[in-house]
Order: C-alpha cells, then sequence, then structure tokens
C-alpha cells in the first residue's frame, strides 16, 4: 500500500461552532457546511496544502459510520501539526487561535531541540502544536 492521506477528519460535536472557529476565527477558506441533502452528510471542507483537505464532520456520524464506540477519548492521542516561516508567525497564530475561542495549553516558547511551538486546543479538544522549525523548509 503506498502512504496517502488525502482527507482528515476531525469529529467535532457542534458542526456550525467548529465552522466558525475555523473559518471565522482562524481566517480558513471554505465552502461551508456541504451534503446536507444526504441523511448524515453534513460535513465542512479546508483545503489545506499539496492537496490535503482537513473535515469536520459530527463526532457521532464518524462513530455510526465506522461502528464504533464515539466514546470520550484523550486529547494527547495525537496532535496536528501547523508549520510555520518563523517564531513571529508562530504567536500571531496562537493569538488569532486563542481570540477565536482556542484553549492555550502551552504558550510558545523556544524548545530544546532548536525550534519555537506552542500548543491550542480547539472547541472539541483537538490539539493543535504551532510550530517553527528552522530544520524544515515549507513548500507551498
Amino acid at each position: 500500500m503506498e502512504p496517502r492521506i488525502t482527507v482528515i477528519s476531525l469529529g467535532v460535536g457542534d458542526l456550525e461552532e467548529s465552522l466558525a472557529f475555523y473559518r471565522d476565527g482562524l481566517g480558513w477558506p471554505t465552502e461551508g457546511i456541504v451534503g446536507t441533502e444526504f441523511e448524515g452528510g453534513d460535513v465542512a471542507f479546508f483545503a489545506l496544502n499539496n492537496g490535503l483537505q482537513l473535515a469536520l464532520y459530527p463526532k457521532d456520524q464518524i462513530a455510526e459510520d465506522a461502528n464504533v464506540d464515539g466514546a470520550v477519548t484523550s486529547s494527547a492521542e495525537f496532535t496536528l501539526g501547523h508549520n510555520v516561516e518563523s517564531k513571529e508567525e508562530v504567536d500571531v497564530v496562537m493569538m488569532a487561535a486563542e481570540n477565536a475561542g482556542a484553549e492555550i495549553t502551552d504558550s510558545p516558547r523556544d524548545r530544546v531541540w532548536g525550534g519555537y511551538s506552542g500548543h491550542f486546543k480547539d472547541p472539541d479538544d483537538h490539539l493543535w502544536e504551532v510550530v517553527w522549525n528552522p530544520e524544515l523548509e515549507i513548500e507551498e
């Protein structure tokens, strides 16, 4: 199997609230909620880099679709990394997230490995790391 990820779907408790956080709070472009003509099809997509899509999908619908228990899990199971081009940009993104209602769990700071990063949780407790890594070149 060739490793290919094209969509990351985040299960959300309130699709409208999460849409507002990413669209209005973080300024990410989207067509809004689509798929309303299908039962259980409501979803919001955000185009990321290199063709990757972020989907916001109701958590209970993911559990039903995948035939799994929708019990609450820990925010520490994974993080979503948002790499930026400078320390200053880390601060700007973190401030935008906080202003949009994110919980800052780890304020931006220098890291022992030479980078600079901070963490926040979105309205559904998904954990994001905003990071500047001097060894990583950002490709558009």
